[in-house]
């Protein structure tokens, strides 16, 4: 019979229980964790961040910059920590970043922001559910004051309405500060429906999540109605640079953009970019991001346009950017400082995170894309991203 992994009732937040999990993780499979048994952050401060802390998994970091934002809040030059055990990927993304800032820089915004759980209510037929809907819209203010009474931050913006046959599904849309915000607006959600639910008596039914928030996982209506930030980022790149920075032409790069469009089409693609996923969870892993958030925070559309002076516009819509710069894994020791070389660090910085996300994700496109065209991707990864 298979023994438990052991843990201390009292501490099990300590170096002496995290080497006794060693221990015992080499003692059942014969691997010795001793790079992971080494670390400098105290196992005190991981409490609610893990369970069964048992040591450190070390991810290379690189850095890429300098990045010139003009935003409404990420404003001047960054140098954008990357999290990353794949090579190529800092040297592209610097290259991106080195381009555009000979360009002008990037301007990006974000230009939505919406944390959602979504009930769905349960009825004996169709009508019922219909006239829930709109006593839930006549009562919108006392929803929301009950909602709002679970936390400081959280603010309910709107509630959107979805019928199906008997159901009625609800999409509680909040605004959540510097927290990413699930399990505040979780909390504030089910303080909601409790308040509903005990009002409404031709409710047979209702659960907390009937899943169209889609959490963690990508869907369209997150690409529709934003999840978490809405962040464009923008530049016109002058053909001449494109030339001489990347051998490219702003004509050849437009148009390979528009065959990759419809090949991402044809796919059925959450993101007619590159590689957006790469600078996202780079950065997301440098700076206590939830590492499943990129399954929603991936998604991409990018939009080029060559213009008349045959310079070339390039954009990227990030329409479900999940960013905090407050809860999780964001005040860890490593991540803390990295937010820090961000001037992201302290309260009031969240939107200031999503643009340099945007803007570096923007960098990244252009990089690769250009690559492609010049016929370098290949080789690229030949110098700078294999073991040798």
């Amino acid at each position: 019979m298979a023994e438990k992994i052991p843990r201390d009732p009292d501490d099990d937040y300590s170096a002496a229980a995290a080497a006794r999990r060693r221990d015992f993780i080499a003692a059942q499979t014969g691997a010795r964790l001793e790079h992971s048994g080494q670390f400098s952050l105290d196992p005190a401060s991981l409490r609610g961040n893990i369970e069964h802390f048992t040591g450190i998994v070390q991810m290379p970091l690189g850095i890429a910059g300098p990045l010139l934002i003009h935003g409404e809040h990420a404003q001047g030059d960054f140098y954008v920590p990357l999290a990353t055990t794949e090579g190529t990927l800092v040297a592209s993304y610097n290259r991106g970043m080195r381009l555009i800032r000979a360009a002008g820089g990037v301007t990006a915004a974000v230009v939505d922001d919406a944390m959602q759980r979504s009930p769905v209510f349960e009825f004996e037929n169709a009508r019922a559910a219909r006239e829930f809907g709109q006593w839930v819209d006549a009562h919108f203010e006392a929803i929301k004051a009950q909602a709002e009474t679970t936390t400081r931050v959280g603010k309910l913006r709107n509630i959107e309405q979805y019928a199906i046959s008997r159901m009625r599904y609800l999409r509680f849309n909040f605004t959540t500060g510097d927290a990413a915000g699930q399990n505040m607006v979780g909390k504030a959600t089910q303080a909601a429906c409790e308040w509903i639910a005990a009002r409404h008596d031709t409710i047979t039914r209702w659960v907390l999540s009937g899943n169209i928030d889609t959490d963690k996982k990508h869907s369209q209506m997150n690409v529709l109605h934003t999840r978490g930030k809405r962040v464009v980022a923008e530049c016109t790149v002058p053909d001449a640079l494109l030339r001489e920075h990347m051998r490219v032409s702003a004509a050849a790069v437009f148009r390979t953009r528009q065959n990759s469009t419809l090949g991402a089409i044809l796919a059925g693609s959450s993101n007619n970019g590159s590689h957006a996923a790469n600078g996202v969870a780079s950065v997301f892993i440098a700076t206590g991001q939830d590492e499943a958030n990129v399954a929603e925070s991936s998604a991409a559309i990018l939009h080029t346009d060559l213009l008349p002076n045959g310079d070339l516009y390039y954009s990227i819509t990030i329409p479900s950017l999940i960013v905090a710069t407050h809860g999780g894994g964001t005040g860890l020791a490593t991540q803390r400082e990295c937010l820090a070389m961000l001037g992201c660090a302290g309260e009031g910085k969240v939107h200031k995170l999503a643009e340099i996300i945007g803007a570096t994700v923007l960098c990244g496109e252009v990089s690769l894309a250009s690559a492609v065209v010049a016929g370098e991707w290949v080789s690229s990864h030949e110098q700078y991203g294999r073991n040798r």
